[in-house]
């Protein structure tokens, strides 16, 4: 038997005393590339314009394995997380739907405890914050919303940058649709002449972009709320 006076053992150190928390662990990520392969992405293009009336969001409607096998044709890629408010689904579908999650959950804690809806500045502070720390795999959702300030877009990156903008597009086919909008896109638009521009955006992705297709969903929102509504041809919106 070990006198209580002698040294502890590698085997003591590591078991906890009566009193001590005991800590559990994390559950590892995937270790490579190979393990990702099997995660349904949005792939994606999502743009985002402020109005004159407020903000359009467009988003195609195709999600996909690894960019190169479509999981699924008629997906939702922006959803009202705000009376006033939406945000993208960009990336990972589970890592986007859980975020989504988290940040409805914090907006209606917010006005049940102050009586009072979030500011957009502050939903996409938030936003931020929780894509810094949180465990939300590879977003990078667009985030728009209407209130006494003003008409706001923002893109969120992975890191938890947060970037205001009068327009911007984030997903696998940015670069395509960014062309469209510096060409069309002009401080004043109204909400409709809007949805025309940020359709053409996504429909010129969808082109080229192996991982968007499929359609439009588009994402009307103004002071009095939000308006969402997919467009299987692009013809109905153009």
């Amino acid at each position: 038997m070990r006198h209580p006076t002698d040294h502890p053992t590698d085997i003591d150190r590591e078991r906890p005393g009566p009193y001590e928390p005991e800590v559990g662990s994390l559950p590892e990520s995937p270790a490579d590339d190979e393990a990702l392969e099997n995660v349904t992405e949005t792939g994606t293009t999502t743009a985002g314009l402020t109005t004159e009336d407020g903000v359009v969001i467009a988003t195609d409607m195709r999600a996909s394995l690894a960019g190169r096998f479509v999981a699924n044709k008629n997906v939702q890629k922006v959803e009202q997380i705000h009376p006033t408010a939406a945000l993208t689904l960009v990336g990972s579908v589970g890592g986007a739907q859980s975020f989504i999650s988290s940040l409805r959950a914090e907006v209606n804690l917010y006005e049940a405890r102050r009586g009072e809806d979030m500011s957009i500045e502050g939903l996409a502070t938030l936003a931020g914050n929780f894509a810094r720390g949180g465990p939300f795999f590879a977003i990078n959702p667009i985030l728009g919303g209407v209130d006494d300030d003003g008409h706001h877009v923002y893109s969120i990156d992975p890191a938890g940058g947060v970037m205001p903008d009068d327009y911007t597009v984030t997903g696998s086919g940015l670069q395509l649709a960014y062309g469209t909008l510096e060409q069309e896109y002009e401080e004043g638009l109204s909400n409709e002449e809007a949805k025309t521009v940020a359709a053409r955006a996504v429909r010129s992705a969808v082109e080229r972009d192996t991982g968007s297709g499929n359609g439009v969903f588009l994402a009307e929102i103004t002071g009095d709320g939000v308006d969402i509504h997919g467009h299987k041809d692009f013809d109905e919106v153009l």
